[in-house]
């Protein structure tokens, strides 16, 4: 067994020794390159990859999840500081659907189903209270979050105190909505209405005028009850008119940069100035129906010419005075000849008679401001926006704002005082509220690297076992060229003797003798 390997060893020995010192290097390159590879694939196909099982949960709701975990032996991290919690990937659907089983996590929310599972005597009137306004919240907000375009949703309720006397007139509820929309999703007057009216049907003694709803981006939905009429002239009235014309702007301008330049990128600011000036007057007009040369159209005309040639006749006689008592007396015998024309032209024109009762608009954009503030790309990098984007974007908010303003006002509007009207911030959000999104499932990164490691491999296996086979060859052509040389010397030396022998049997047969007599005797 010993001599076997040290033939073995002495072999490999003498295989190395043979080699030259660039396939020495080649060789040692490609067995540590093996090793480093086959050390990686080990490492990452045994390597546990943790994916998130909860997040954003209380101490106490993870140490429950933590003490379950250990129960079942299950490998975990803590993360966030303690709020969130790591498994295997493989592990975590099987997990949710376990632990949702068990009750875990136990978030704090509390529905009506929490008074059928836990009736029994020992509540308080107080601690039954805020159970069931905890409750009414936690179903409120689920019962929202079934709404087209909305993700999540938080409901605060304010509810009153009841009243000890029958006689005091009982105080109205209050609530506070906020709402996770889907990006780009805008409501409309009839969805807003439906959720004001879902709302106060909900909870008791809540009127439509004490809720308040917004989103994530600060963005209000107010509900419109001017019916739909523009002309009222109170306060309230006007500043709804006003709220409701900043608003619409500001949603089409955040829609607009938002696709540009992301949803949480932008945030818009609108202020209005708005002329609520009612004007009711009637014109009584008359032009010409040919304005060029100011005529009308002719619809009568009476034409008299009277003509006379000759000697002119003696005038007397006693003319009719209007008073009696003075009389007038012509002079008689003038004499003399001479022509007399007359021409008498009347003409009916008809002009266009216009009669207008005009009614004014009830309100006029009579100034509009727009603010708007920015993100760059690299939140910390001002720089990484360009000065061309903004350029854009103050050149869209003046097409706005000139094209929104209304035609008495907009005779004003030079560059320079659009400039002063449209204001543009790029700065980073510190404040901006931010939601967890899970990510979307993909194929691992060390996949990847594993299979280009395998690649490799399989190059270099491939590139060493074509060079030892073409070595191979060349030893094995290399040994029958030294049989072939050896037979052909051996060949040559057996005819030389052979024919030695022959003539010395042929001239000594004595010598010969001998010979053979030896060559006998040795055998």
């Amino acid at each position: 067994m010993n001599e076997n390997i040290k033939q073995q060893l002495a072999k490999i020995k003498e295989y190395w020794n043979s080699r030259s010192k660039k396939q020495k290097i080649i060789g040692v390159g490609a067995f540590a390159f093996f090793v480093i590879a086959l050390s990686l694939i080990v490492f990452f196909a045994t390597r546990t990859t943790m994916a998130p099982l909860y997040s954003e949960l209380s101490p106490s709701e993870i140490g429950a999840v933590k003490e379950n975990l250990d129960g079942r032996g299950i490998a975990y991290e803590i993360t966030e500081g303690g709020t969130g919690i790591l498994v295997p990937e493989e592990a975590v659907d099987t997990l949710k659907v376990d632990l949702a089983a068990e009750g875990l996590p136990q978030s704090g929310t509390i529905d009506y189903s929490f008074f059928s599972q836990n009736a029994g005597f020992g509540m308080t009137d107080n601690e039954f209270n805020v159970l069931k306004l905890d409750a009414m919240q936690t179903e409120l907000g689920q019962l929202i979050q079934g709404i087209d375009g909305v993700k999540n949703a938080n409901v605060m309720i304010n509810l009153p105190q009841e009243q000890i006397f029958v006689t005091e007139e009982a105080e109205k509820a209050s609530a506070s909505v906020v709402l996770e929309t889907e990006p780009g999703y805008q409501f409309d007057e009839k969805q807003v209405k439906s959720l004001y009216h879902l709302v106060s049907k909900s909870v008791p003694n809540l009127p439509v005028e004490n809720i308040a709803i917004m989103n994530q981006n600060f963005e209000y939905f107010d509900l419109n009850n001017g019916g739909g009429s523009f002309g009222g002239d109170s306060y309230a009235q006007q500043m709804n008119v006003k709220k409701q014309i900043e608003r619409d702007i500001q949603r089409r301008v955040q829609s607009m940069l938002g696709t540009l330049m992301g949803q949480d990128k932008v945030v818009v600011s609108v202020t209005a100035d708005i002329d609520f000036t009612k004007e009711n007057r009637e014109e009584n007009l008359v032009e010409p129906v040919d304005e060029e040369n100011m005529e009308g159209i002719q619809i009568s005309a009476q034409r008299i010419t009277e003509t006379f040639t000759g000697d002119a006749a003696g005038a007397g006689g006693i003319p009719q005075a209007e008073d009696p008592g003075d009389t007038a007396t012509y002079m008689e015998g003038a004499t003399g000849t001479g022509d007399y024309e007359r021409n008498e032209e009347t003409i009916n024109n008809e002009v266009n008679r216009i009669r207008r009762e005009i009614t004014e608009s009830p309100y006029k954009i009579r100034d509009l401001g727009i603010q708007v503030m920015v993100e760059p790309p690299t939140a910390d990098d001002p720089e990484s926006l360009p000065q061309e984007n903004i350029d854009d974007i103050q050149q869209m908010l003046g097409t706005i704002v000139r094209t929104s303003v209304d035609e008495s006002y907009n005779a004003d509007l030079t560059d320079q005082v659009l400039e002063e009207k449209i204001s543009v911030s790029v700065q980073p959000f510190n404040g901006k509220v931010t939601f967890e999104e899970e990510a979307s499932p993909g194929i691992p990164w060390w996949v990847y690297v594993i299979g280009g490691v395998l690649l490799v491999i399989i190059g270099v296996l491939v590139f060493i076992m074509v060079r030892r086979r073409r070595e191979e060859e060349e030893e094995e052509e290399e040994e029958l060229e030294e049989i072939a040389v050896g037979n052909i010397l051996t060949e040559t030396e057996g005819s030389e003797r052979r024919k030695q022998l022959e003539k010395m049997a042929q001239e000594k047969p004595e010598e010969f003798a001998k010979l053979l007599r030896t060559w006998l005797s040795e055998e």
